[in-house]
């Protein structure tokens, strides 16, 4: 089991108080120029590829810089780097590769490629390398397994294209969401300079256990009087049977009306979830650094997924923990352990181990019950879900 015992890790500022990016300064991909200009890089281009939603994530996360320092995909070496070292050729930290894959011959090295979604000029990717991965050992490295039982080793195995290619990205336009998506750099001018600021990822509705969590985080050792949180949804395409984006959207902004805490802000990242587990929360702790975070959250089995045969978890309960620990010193950011809470009769939200001290009531609801209730109208408890959220979801059922 992880220790629950604090750390205390050196933060980087930079010269406005705020957390330094990942490599030390803010990737921004952006195109600038003129729109005479900008038709001029479109007409530039030789071919173009419609991007997947999961393709079209990753290229808005890198032309805002939340994958600093990168300024494209990764070229073979980058990407070899990474999956076997969890490092960039630099030897800075780095999670999971970023990639473009594709199945197509006509794509060569040298060629300028329009990147389109849905129909609109996302951006320019110059090919500087195309590559066949190794996916089984990029599944086993990253992944920690080659079963396609994994949903992420079924996505690089029967997603992803023969090829993988690397090169320099210039963004044209972001994609349309029906979600706002700030970028690292808005982010960061919300955030009081000089004060931490604690990252909460997640990926479903919050309910009153997960509001619990987060704010008790604000009074961890480790984080200091004046400080905030960040919850940082990711609202990107997921697993099949996830809530749609758009639903948990709607469920984050009700909630943030409901509780109106100056201390929390609220923010979504158009991001793809891989389900990678410990190398997942590496991922998750640079992007939130490049969006001005000093600490972040570390879930008990975080980003973890189960065997979709036998339903046996990939990951120990505390592999995600233990892996950020142990690099949050190279990272230069600091983690915050995810309190076991649960709720009792007596007392109502309590640390697990004060509960089994105390001898109190706790109460519980399964996920399987909770959604049983929601589909059938019962009343769901107060102390499991707040009731704006809930509401959501049943409009949206």
């Amino acid at each position: 089991m992880a220790s629950s015992a604090a750390s205390s890790i050196a933060v980087e500022r930079s010269a406005d108080g705020r957390v330094t990016p990942h490599g030390g300064s803010l990737v921004d991909l952006m195109f600038k120029g003129s729109e005479q200009e900008k038709q001029a890089i479109v007409s530039a281009c030789s071919t173009s590829i419609d991007m997947s939603d999961r393709n079209a994530c990753d290229v808005e996360v890198l032309c805002v810089g939340g994958f600093s320092p990168l300024s494209g995909f990764m070229n073979e070496d980058e990407y070899t780097s990474v999956v076997e070292n969890m490092h960039l050729k630099s030897g800075l930290l780095f999670g999971l590769p970023i990639v473009m894959d594709t199945s197509r011959e006509d794509i060569n090295v040298g060629d300028k490629v329009l990147l389109t979604y849905q129909g609109d000029n996302i951006a320019v990717m110059e090919v500087e390398s195309k590559y066949v991965p190794d996916k089984a050992k990029e599944a086993l490295n990253c992944y920690g397994t080659s079963s396609i039982e994994h949903p992420g080793v079924l996505m690089i195995s029967t997603e992803r294209g023969k090829y993988y290619m690397g090169g320099k990205v210039t963004g044209l336009a972001l994609p349309k969401r029906v979600f706002p998506c700030a970028t690292p750099a808005e982010v960061r001018a919300t955030l009081p300079p000089n004060a931490d600021v604690v990252a909460f990822q997640c990926r479903n509705p919050i309910h009153r256990a997960h509001y619990e969590l987060f704010t008790r985080a604000l009074d961890a050792e480790n984080v200091k009087d004046e400080c905030v949180c960040l919850v940082h949804p990711t609202c990107g395409p997921t697993q099949g049977d996830d809530i749609p984006g758009i639903v948990r959207y709607q469920t984050y902004e009700v909630l943030a009306k409901e509780v109106n805490n100056p201390k929390i802000r609220w923010a979504y990242l158009p991001y793809s979830m891989h389900m990678a587990g410990p190398r997942e929360a590496i991922q998750h702790m640079i992007i939130r650094k490049n969006y001005g975070c000093s600490h972040f959250i570390i879930g008990r089995d975080m980003a973890g997924s189960k065997s979709s045969i036998s339903g046996e978890d990939f990951y120990g309960a505390y592999d995600a923990q233990d892996l950020a620990k142990a690099k949050s010193g190279e990272l230069g950011m600091d983690t915050v352990p995810s309190l076991n809470i649960v709720y009792t009769e007596e007392k109502g939200y309590v640390t697990a181990d004060v509960a089994e001290k105390e001898g109190l009531d706790v109460m519980k609801l399964s996920g399987t019950k909770f959604r049983k209730m929601l589909r059938s109208g019962e009343d769901i408890p107060e102390w499991f879900a707040f009731k704006s959220v809930i509401q959501v979801l049943r409009d949206a059922a």
